[in-house]
């Protein structure tokens, strides 16, 4: 009756079914939470939509999106040492409808794509509705900081036709650097494969030292950037994202490529293509206060945490990783749960090789987010 592209079951494991009741029967700081609009970092909307008010109503179909929306992006690269035309950008509903379209355009079904482990399992899922295979390569911690095992990518199969980078990296905090950006380069060059970068926590870096206007220069191979509305401006709801790209001699025919598929869907509102215009202009204003929150929790965190192998080094994005030696983090994340009355995530989610991982978001209000802490520690 089904796809096989679904799994074969869809009910809960037991260890959510539990998590979801311990959550009903308790009063608990949330550690988990995923949007700025949950926690009272929501932009101004309201000057955003009375200026763009006279466009809702319009539908110009484009597969590639309303040149002014692109133009826009653009211009966001721009302010940021990036330089992409309007004509290399690409709008979509979300960054999962981007993959999705890239999974499409380049892949047939039985191919593989090269996933960082740890990961977010919503990789999986969408190359699993793609009837595409996942492959792993990893991420491990040396010394203080997490890094890229370069030597995992040398036993990818021939069948893979993407590698995807995440960065910085949900959930460990991980940049690539630009020695290992050269690597990734190479080894894709050789394989004549394409790159994915997902940068949707780029706007939000934790050390001086990390920049990314060299990652958005490289035209080696082809690349795709994948971002959008939901975190540069804080807003999921509005549902746009956006590709954006350089192929090199590639470029027009892969243009074209993207565009057929694009176009089979139109899926982007004319009010979300209006407001990203305002919206995009005032992003590094509004990002301000979502860095404020950032960084004073995750100085909280390193306080609570020195043990640089406790907490490796968290260098961009919204959550930290925290590992507890010894520990099940199954049993661990329903025990701070029911005990400290903390929500965190558990590291067997994101598919951590060793136990004891808990994953924690810095979004939180500082005041909560410094007695969940706490209270983390006590019960440790």
């Amino acid at each position: 009756m089904f796809s096989k592209r679904l799994p074969k079951d869809l009910t809960d494991s037991p260890f959510f079914e539990a998590l979801s009741l311990a959550k009903k029967a308790e009063a608990y700081i949330d550690l988990t939470v995923s949007t700025p609009l949950a926690v009272g970092l929501a932009p101004n909307l309201m000057s955003a939509i009375s200026q763009t008010q006279d466009r809702w109503a319009t539908w110009d179909p484009s597969a590639c999106g309303a040149t002014f929306a692109r133009e826009a992006v653009a211009k966001y690269y721009a302010e940021r040492g990036g330089s992409f035309s309007p004509e290399e950008i690409l709008l979509t509903a979300s960054t999962s409808e981007a993959y999705s379209l890239i999974f499409k355009t380049f892949c047939d079904a039985g191919d593989t794509v090269l996933t960082p482990l740890p990961g977010y399992p919503l990789l999986d899922t969408l190359a699993g509705l793609e009837y595409l295979q996942c492959y792993p390569y990893f991420l491990k911690q040396r010394g203080s900081h997490w890094a890229l095992d370069e030597e995992t990518l040398l036993s990818a199969p021939d069948t893979a036709k993407i590698l995807l980078l995440i960065s910085p990296h949900n959930p460990t905090g991980y940049c690539i650097s630009e020695r290992e950006w050269r690597t990734v380069l190479d080894f894709c060059a050789e394989r004549k494969m394409i790159i994915v970068v997902d940068e949707v926590f780029g706007d939000y870096l934790h050390d001086a030292k990390t920049v990314r206007s060299w990652l958005w220069n490289s035209v080696e191979v082809p690349v795709f950037w994948l971002n959008g509305l939901s975190k540069t401006v804080g807003s999921p709801e509005l549902k746009l994202g956006w590709i954006a790209y350089h192929a090199g001699i590639h470029q027009e025919k892969v243009k074209r490529a993207l565009e057929y598929v694009a176009d089979a869907y139109l899926s982007v509102s004319s009010t979300a293509q209006a407001l990203a215009e305002p919206l995009l202009v005032n992003s590094l204003e509004y990002q301000k206060s979502i860095q404020i929150r950032l960084q004073n929790n995750l100085t909280t965190l390193r306080h609570a945490f020195p043990d640089t192998k406790m907490l490796p080094n968290v260098q961009g994005g919204w959550y930290a990783a925290i590992h507890i030696q010894g520990a099940d983090d199954e049993k661990l994340t329903l025990q701070l749960l029911t005990e400290a009355h903390v929500l965190t995530q558990p590291g067997f989610f994101f598919d951590f090789n060793t136990d004891g991982w808990i994953v924690v978001s810095l979004l939180a209000e500082e005041s909560l987010f410094s007695k969940g802490v706490t209270a983390i520690q006590k019960f440790l």
